[in-house]
This record gives structure tokens, sequence and C-alpha cells, in this order.
């Protein structure tokens, strides 16, 4: 390009410290939602979603971690759960997904701080919701259906 022609490149705005969102901009979504909450501790926040329990959300880093506890893992006999799991990962879950943390079945999905949004926040708490309110039924048949130890002959 010649001197004094204009630039035809298109203009990209660099993102800004201002533009970052913070643990502040958090509480506001978590407010804006008009669901129960309380601060553990700055940046962790325990949102109650329903009767089966409270989705943990927290910043890390420059990503919100979202968590709840389905239920507890089964020590032995677990196939069919997990196996169920798996297929609702790919059938019905929109953001996140079922895992295995410690001795308990999770649900957990991130997102990304910099361009985050109310309504991806409220969608994510949405879709955990909605999960464990519909499948938390199916799955604890399952660990009703386990075999039971045989009681001890007298």
């Amino acid at each position: 390009m010649g001197e004094g022609s204009p630039d035809c490149r298109p203009r990209v705005d660099r993102l800004t410290f201002d533009d970052m969102k913070t643990a502040e901009d958090i509480e506001s979504f978590l407010v804006r939602a008009a669901l129960p909450y309380e601060t553990v501790k700055p940046g962790i926040w325990l949102v109650q979603i329903g009767e089966h329990g409270r989705l943990a959300v927290s910043l890390a880093g420059n990503v919100v971690a979202f968590r709840i506890k389905v239920l507890e893992a089964p020590k032995q006999g677990g196939e069919g759960l997990f196996r169920s799991l798996l297929q609702l990962n790919t059938t019905e879950m929109v953001h996140g997904a079922f895992g295995i943390e410690g001795d308990a079945i999770v649900i957990v999905d991130a997102l990304e701080l910099e361009n985050l949004d109310f309504n991806e926040f409220q969608a994510v708490i949405d879709d955990m919701s909605m999960a464990v309110t519909k499948h938390h039924p199916t799955l604890t048949r399952y660990l009703d259906a386990r075999p039971q130890p045989a009681a001890p002959r007298a």
C-alpha cells in the first residue's frame, strides 16, 4: 500500500484488562440467576440447585469450573452404571460430562473466563441441574440393584 492509502485490513480490538471478568462478575451472574448461594471463600461459591445438591463454582486461573456430586461411586459391580454414564455423556450432556472423582460420581464443566457472558454461565448451571434432577433416580437404581453380601450363616 502506498503512502496516504487507507489501511483496508479489518480492525481487531484488543482485549484490555478492564474487559477481563472477575470474581465480582461471577457473583453478579449468581445474583442475576436468582439461585441461593454462599461464598465459601473468594472465588468459590456453592449454589443450591434443587434437592440433589450444591453446585461448586470456582475460579481457577482464567477458567470458571463447575462441579456437582451426583452420588457415591460403587466400590464394586458398577459396570452397568459406568456404561450408562458414558452413554449419557454422549446423548444427554450439552455442557460438561459425568466423571469419577475419588469415591464420587460428579458432573464437571469449565468455561473460559475471558469472554464469559451470563447466558453461557446460566446454560451450564441449567444443564447440570437438569442432568442431576433427571438422571439421579435412574442412576441410584444401579446402586440398589447391586448384589448384596450374603448374610452370615448361623
